[in-house]
Formats: C-alpha cells, sequence, structure tokens
C-alpha cells in the first residue's frame, strides 16, 4: 500500500487517539491513576484501550517490491571512483565502460598532483571483462597524454587480443603511446575536435650515450610501428613520415593531426561521438558486423 494511503487510512486515526491518552516518550499516562507504563509492561486499561483501538491489518510495506532509482548506483559510483570505469546494465546490452585519462603509469609511481591510469588496475579489469559472460561489449574512452611506453602496449595488446566486441573513442587527445592504445579496438573513432601527437620514444632520467641505446631505442619505435600499422590502415611510410616531422613541433620531432586528418591517413577508422561508438558496439554485438576482421 502507498505510504499517503497508510498515512490516510490509520495513522489519522491513530495520532489523535495517542495525544488523548497522553502517549509520552513512549509511556501512557492514565489521568485517573497514577500507574504508568514502560518497557512494554502494559496494565489492564492499558491492554483494553490497544484491544479496542487495535488498527486494521496494514501490509507489510518492506517486502513489496522497490523500484530502481534511475542514474548511477552507489556500486556503480564507487567503480567510477576507484577504478575509473563502469559497467551500466540499463541500456539494450551490458556494455563495461573503461576510461584511459591523464598519464598511463608504468612500473614507477608517479607524483600525486598527476591524473593518471594505473596499469595495475586495467589489466585485471580486462581480464574479467573477457571472462565475465554478462559483459557483452568494451568501449575505451581516451584522453591521454601518453606515458609509460610498456605499461601502454601491455594494456593495448590485451585489447586487441580479445574475443568480445571492443571500440575506442578519442576525445580531447590521444598522444603518444594513446596512439596504440586508440587503435588497438576492433573499431576506433575519434571527435573531430580531438587532436593526436606522433612522435619518437622519449626516455627519462640516465642515459647512457652509447650505440646500444640508440639500438633500443629504435627496436622500441619498432615494436610501436608494427602494433600501430598492424591494428590500423595505415601504413608504416605514412606514420614514420608523420613521426620524424621536423616542420610542425617548434621544440620536438613529430605530428599533432586533428580528427579529420587521423581518418584521412588511415589511423582512426571514423569521426564520431559517444552514440556512434555505441551504435557500432551494439552492432557487432547482435552480429549485424563482423568484428572478427578489422
Amino acid at each position: 500500500m502507498p505510504l499517503k494511503n497508510l498515512y490516510s487510512s490509520n495513522f489519522k486515526h491513530i495520532i489523535p487517539m495517542l495525544w488523548q491518552n497522553n502517549f509520552i516518550g513512549g509511556v501512557f499516562l492514565n489521568k485517573n491513576s497514577n500507574i504508568s507504563c514502560k518497557n512494554g509492561k502494559r496494565n489492564s486499561e492499558e491492554k483494553s484501550f490497544a484491544s479496542n483501538h487495535e488498527p486494521s491489518s496494514v501490509p507489510d510495506i518492506s517486502t513489496e517490491p522497490q523500484e530502481e532509482e534511475p542514474g548511477i548506483n552507489e556500486e556503480q559510483m564507487n567503480q567510477i571512483k576507484e577504478l575509473s570505469a563502469v559497467t551500466p546494465a540499463k541500456g539494450n546490452h551490458v556494455l563495461h565502460c573503461l576510461t584511459v585519462v591523464g598519464q598511463i603509469e608504468g612500473h614507477y609511481i608517479l607524483p600525486s598532483q598527476n591524473k593518471t591510469t594505473k596499469y595495475e588496475h586495467v589489466i585485471p579489469q580486462l581480464v574479467a571483462i573477457e571472462e565475465d559472460p554478462e559483459i557483452e561489449g568494451l568501449i575505451i574512452i581516451l584522453n591521454t597524454v601518453g606515458g609509460d611506453v610498456e605499461a601502454g602496449l601491455a594494456i593495448a595488446e590485451l585489447i586487441s587480443g580479445m574475443k568480445k566486441p571492443t571500440v575506442s573513442l578519442v576525445l580531447g587527445g590521444g598522444h603518444s603511446i594513446g596512439v596504440p592504445l586508440a587503435v588497438s579496438a576492433k573499431r576506433s573513432f575519434i571527435a573531430p575536435s580531438a587532436t593526436m601527437t606522433i612522435h619518437p620514444v622519449r626516455m627519462s632520467g640516465l642515459v647512457l650515450g652509447v650505440p646500444q641505446t640508440l639500438s633500443y631505442f629504435d627496436r622500441m619505435q619498432d615494436r610501436i610501428t608494427r602494433f600501430v600499422t598492424a591494428n590500423s590502415h595505415i601504413s608504416e611510410e605514412t606514420f614514420k613520415s608523420l613521426m620524424m616531422n621536423t616542420g610542425e613541433l617548434t621544440t620536438d620531432v613529430g605530428s599533432v593531426i586533428d580528427g579529420e586528418k587521423a581518418v584521412s591517413v588511415g589511423l582512426i577508422d571514423e569521426l564520431g561521438s559517444l552514440s556512434s561508438a555505441i551504435d557500432y558496439l551494439y552492432s557487432m554485438i547482435e552480429g549485424k558486423i563482423d568484428y572478427r576482421r578489422k
């Protein structure tokens, strides 16, 4: 029974009765007697009062099904706070949303003022998503400046090896190691206003000025190039020319390309927004698109 009806049918009768019989602080006071009843010990007059004014039976409201409140529930809010991810289950299909934001943190902890994506949080999530039969697809939202090369490549390799439908969406920026992450999904999208920075591998800290160091850089750069070209439609020559461009960045080597150019060179599949990415993901889940071949 709704609370409004419950009040109108019973409480409006009970409240005046309690007031007339001096029900104060859980104690009935009889005007014609000095005896009080506390802690559930009632005298005969109060028992008579209770029996004569016993309200009609009311259904237990707590057993009635409660409608789920719209919006994000507490469990999902905690998931967002702890892991920067959420699994909404009110749409046509159950999707998992993974965000890659700020700087990708690798083997070293970054300063507390940096916004980071921790690879030790992301990797177990990807394994759980792949093994969870209830989750039907994965959408990755990227707005990252890059970060640790090996951590970023590890996450990208896991995403590209997943059997479930995956889409990526670049918002704001997908720079540096964010490029392999953007192309790792089965289908990649980029907002028209977003940008991507393509540049050679850098290393901070102590660097030995020996030929072996340069050889290590070259091999690491080749790993990134092979991954990007294998998971997108850009050619190796075009990707390397963008990476080694010396006429665009004033203090660095590389290129900054916007969404339209990223699509025109074949790095990203198409321009789009959140609705475009979700619609494509739904089509893959429903078998309308063969996502096993990129």
